[in-house]
């Protein structure tokens, strides 16, 4: 029986996928760099570390990639603040409200930095129904490796065959399934550039899950 929900962030929980477009965009212009829409199809799911070190190698950067990740986070944040249209993806808070209310434990497993999930956590009042954020920062590889999903289930206190991951990206699905975890992939819409094949079932709305649903895969 699933006793854990292990939620994505980015374009899972929050539609926050084209601010940060909009944000890298405006750091690479201020880099004088021109990154193809190909390769940020790739950057969904990976750390900032890793997005950073992929830029600084392709385009021969001297900046330090703490630097990078710093200035890029400054930018989200202050666009963060001032975008007053920024949302939950509809229904998610509901079925949040509901795994909670049943004792589902809920935990968050980003690839985003600490700051972030937390700047996140604070506007939408979300900390109260999560026992544990992980942050993908925190580890040396991250999605698709498997490490950050099994921390997770590890803090969750959690065998991963009574876990499930909720994911939008390609790396991030690849990360569950390696970690040996059951993974929805959510697939919100004009989202067409991540390969959700791999994942056991894709939703397309959140109202297609709730807790009878969920506790009872296996």
């Amino acid at each position: 029986m699933i006793t854990t929900v292990i939620f994505d962030m980015d374009g899972v929980l929050v539609n926050s996928e084209p601010l940060h477009h909009e944000v890298f965009l405006v750091q690479f212009e201020q880099l004088n760099i021109e990154v193809t829409n190909e390769m940020f199809a790739t950057f969904t799911g990976n750390s900032n570390k890793m997005i950073y070190q992929k830029i600084k190698d392709r385009f021969q950067l001297d900046h330090e990639i703490e630097d990078l990740i710093a200035d890029k986070n400054r930018l989200f944040i202050e666009a963060f603040d001032k975008k007053e249209d920024l949302h939950l993806m509809s229904g998610v808070k509901d079925l949040i409200v509901d795994l909670y209310n049943n004792g589902m434990q809920l935990v968050v497993a980003s690839s985003s930095e600490m700051e972030i999930i937390n700047k996140v956590f604070e506007r939408f009042d979300l900390d109260q129904y999560f026992t544990h954020k992980v942050s993908g920062n925190d580890f040396p590889e991250s999605k698709p490796n498997p490490a950050i999903f099994l921390k997770a289930a590890e803090l969750a206190q959690t065998p991963v065959e009574n876990c499930i991951v909720i994911e939008d990206s390609t790396n991030g699905i690849k990360a569950a399934k390696a970690a040996g975890i059951y993974c929805i992939a959510y697939k919100s819409e004009g989202v067409d550039n991540q390969d959700q094949s791999l994942a056991d079932t894709v939703i397309y709305d959140y109202r297609e899950l709730n807790y009878q649903i969920i506790k009872s895969i296996n």
